[in-house]
């Protein structure tokens, strides 16, 4: 290859690399999630609104799909087939989370866990309790689950915009309470949001969930197989009436950390790390902006601002998310540390804690997801969903002028 080719192709690099990094660096970053996740967000609110895109948007989520196999059927629309089936697989990516954070993290001990576990738990009764007390004798009052949720990328994302200014404790601390409080909302999907029970399901996807167990421990381990018993299991609890995505959080926590090459004596290594890493872009740049586009997207056509605001089910959300939460994971929090059952991450104040107790308040697509197996009444999920969206953003913005405000202050013995 001749100089000038060399040089020629050098400068043709060179150009690429200033095309693609810049895409590069947005993908590495973990807020970027949350922006896109907004992004789309807002896409789904036009298209919802807008005259010429209204009837079109509409139509693509409720478009009817059926499977056929055999004497089984699958009938869904696309808006429910986003929500039972690739949620599942969010699910399981938070399962993952989950198991990893209970073998080797922040959850692997009582002492560990103790100050996110007490500050979840608070950060989930209070914004209940709050909301029950707004819609106490309402049809609404269903909707209790839905300010107790946590988005995890767009609270990370909040806290990633300031960087190594935040202590890492913090950012462990949030990860940990988010995923705790992602435990909780899985418990009460299941038991709270589950239609009518079908035993003979259950019964096989039970069935199915040992038999993976035992080959787990036998050692007999292979992909693609338990990615077979997976979408049967998924199956079963489609028709068992116990919500969907809870197979992908068991599912994950039956997926083993160390897988074995053909040879059993073969070194093994653990693999919860690569699963999650793996799976990780996909979740956050695919399966949840796809279900932020079917499920943010709310005609509010029909609805002033003040009959929203002037509704129980939006105050409830509203001041669960903004109000409950904060006082929620503080106080319990607090009352952790004064009773010697916790300590206040190593780096980290109060004011801190405040602050991510506000961002934790992002309620977004967990609180979504929960909304629309709250209610079947029309106008209740309309109001929901935008008041999600008020809350929520109310939420981010005051945690991150708190966490700004507490990593800038140069005598933090003040906080």
């Amino acid at each position: 290859m001749s100089k000038i080719d060399k040089n020629l192709n050098l400068k043709v690099r060179k150009g690429i690399d200033k095309l693609v990094s810049p895409l590069v660096s947005f993908a590495t970053l973990e807020a970027s999630a949350g922006i896109f996740l907004l992004f789309i967000a807002i896409i789904a609110m036009f298209s919802a609104n807008l005259d010429f895109a209204k009837n079109a948007y509409f139509s693509f989520i409720n478009t009817p799909v059926q499977f056929t196999l055999g004497q089984f059927s699958l009938g869904k629309t696309l808006l429910l087939l986003v929500n039972d089936g690739l949620m599942a697989i969010f699910f399981y990516l938070v399962g993952l989370e989950i198991k990893k954070e209970i073998l080797d993290g922040e959850l692997s001990s009582p002492r560990k866990a103790s100050f996110s576990f007490f500050a979840a738990i608070g950060g989930m009764v209070v914004p209940a309790l709050i909301y029950v007390f707004i819609n106490w004798g309402q049809n609404s009052v269903t909707g209790w689950g839905i300010p107790m949720a946590t988005d995890i990328a767009f609270a990370l994302g909040v806290v990633t915009l300031l960087g190594k200014r935040v202590p890492s404790a913090l950012k462990i601390f949030l990860l940990a309470l988010a995923i705790v409080d992602d435990l909780g909302a899985i418990l009460i999907i299941a038991l709270f949001y589950s239609g009518d029970i079908s035993s003979q399901f259950l019964a096989v996807a039970a069935a199915l969930l040992a038999l993976l167990a035992i080959f787990n421990y036998a050692g007999l381990r292979n992909k693609f197989f338990g990615i077979f018993i997976g979408v049967v299991v998924w199956f079963c609890f489609l028709k068992s009436g116990v919500h969907a995505t809870i197979a992908g959080v068991l599912l994950a926590l039956l997926t083993p950390t160390r897988d074995f090459g053909l040879n059993l004596e073969e070194k093994s290594k653990n693999n919860l790390d690569k699963y999650i890493h793996d799976l990780h872009p996909w979740s956050a740049f695919l399966i949840m902006p796809i279900f932020a586009f079917f499920n943010a997207g709310v005609d509010i056509s029909g609805f002033s601002l003040n009959q929203v605001l002037g509704a129980n089910v939006s105050m409830g959300i509203i001041f669960g998310l903004v109000v409950g939460k904060p006082l929620g994971v503080v106080s319990m929090a607090y009352l952790a540390t004064k009773l010697s059952l916790a300590d206040l991450p190593e780096g980290t104040n109060w004011l801190q804690i405040t602050a991510v107790g506000f961002i934790s308040g992002i309620g977004f697509t967990m609180s979504l997801f929960i909304s629309s197996l709250a209610f079947n009444d029309v106008n209740l999920v309309a109001y929901s969903k935008v008041s999600i969206l008020i809350g929520s953003v109310l939420a981010m913005v005051i945690g991150f002028i708190l966490l700004f405000l507490s990593v800038n202050l140069k005598n933090k013995k003040l906080v």
